[in-house]
């Protein structure tokens, strides 16, 4: 289980997290939904340490990742697969190559290096792609690439920034049938995602980011059911402003 406690993080003088805390249950898709720019990308980058928050924790199996030498870190990264926003694949490298980079990192062997890159291009259906070039993919095969580079290391962990951001609808739904074979497969997905659609497709729960923290967590149909008024206002794409209800005047007397 990831659990992250009163995560704060600030860039200069502004304070992107206010107190983050959210428990991501294990085999399941926990989805975080908010406004671009509101710190969902950083949260992702503080549980692998691509970042380090100014306060609070990240604790990954029950051990805080601040804690953690160079060589405990590596070993978390390698139970931590991360899809990226645009793929980021190395351009000059194959389909294969770009894969097989992490798993010759962890020393597997040649001939279990190929079992795994044609087992996760099977999941991601890109067999055949193998020798290609990402110049040569269209954009929703490079994420699909992304995807295979991660489960080839069978993580126990696969955090997804943005999986259907640029994506047409018919390769967004693509992208979503696969966070959620991945997760039937035994993995624990944390999506972040600003997509609805998305978000309610593979979520079996939803966190609403809001103003540096968490504001309701619950099951799809909970947050749809939702009376929180900026809840509402961001899952229906409403534009207006929020009507708050008034402070209560205090008596002078």
């Amino acid at each position: 289980m990831i659990l992250l406690e009163n995560l704060t993080k600030s860039f200069g003088t502004v304070r992107v997290l206010k107190g983050l805390s959210l428990e991501v249950p294990d085999r399941q898709n926990t989805v975080i939904i908010g406004a671009s720019g509101g710190g969902k990308s950083v949260t992702l980058k503080l549980i692998v340490r691509l970042l380090e928050p100014d306060g609070g924790r990240v604790l990954v199996d029950g051990v805080d990742v601040a804690d953690m030498d160079r060589d405990e870190l590596a070993a978390l990264r390698g139970r931590i697969g991360y899809v990226f926003q645009f793929a980021a694949l190395f351009d000059s490298m194959t389909v294969a190559e770009n894969i097989r980079m992490g798993l010759a990192k962890r020393g597997y062997s040649a001939a279990e290096i190929r079992e795994r890159i044609a087992e996760s291009l099977e999941v991601v259906e890109l067999r055949g792609t193998e020798d290609k070039f990402p110049a040569e993919l269209s954009g929703g095969m490079r994420k699909r690439v992304g995807i295979a580079r991660a489960i080839a290391l069978k993580p126990r962990y696969i955090l997804y920034d943005e999986p259907t951001a640029g994506l047409d609808p018919v390769t967004a739904t693509v992208m979503d049938q696969l966070i959620i074979r991945t997760r039937d497969l035994g993995v624990t997905g944390l999506v972040v995602t600003h997509d609805m659609r998305s978000a309610f497709s593979v979520a079996d729960r939803l966190a609403m980011l809001y103003d540096g923290a968490i504001r309701q967590v619950g099951a799809v149909s909970e947050m749809q059911a939702s009376r929180d008024p900026i809840v509402r206002q961001f899952i229906e794409g409403r534009p207006e402003p929020i009507a708050l209800e008034p402070a209560v005047r205090r008596s002078a007397g």
